[in-house]
């Protein structure tokens, strides 16, 4: 039986390679619930807001997050490894 981090690690090669926005929406519609679809969307749009330089109350007026999650984005974009960044294709310079 795989351990932990080999189940995370093979769910990490499934999602990269998945090869289009059709073919994601049907996996993660199959692998989650639509709440926690709404809720990872929610983080992205945020996180772009953030990067794009909106402040946090601007963040919460246009997606509605909550103060705490709003925090652990901007924590993952200011001292995280940069996945937002390079998923959003945003250098910091723009």
């Amino acid at each position: 039986m795989e351990n932990k981090e080999q189940a995370i690690a093979r769910l990490y090669e499934v999602l990269a390679g998945i090869s289009d926005a059709k073919e994601c929406a049907l996996f993660l519609e199959d692998l989650c619930t639509h709440k926690e679809i709404e809720q990872m969307a929610q983080r992205v749009k945020a996180a772009e807001l953030l990067l794009d330089g909106k402040t946090y109350a601007q963040v919460i007026a246009e997606t509605d997050i909550s103060s705490a999650t709003l925090s652990r984005v901007s924590r993952c974009i200011r001292y995280g490894d940069g996945g937002y960044r390079r998923a959003l294709k945003k250098d910091g310079n723009e």
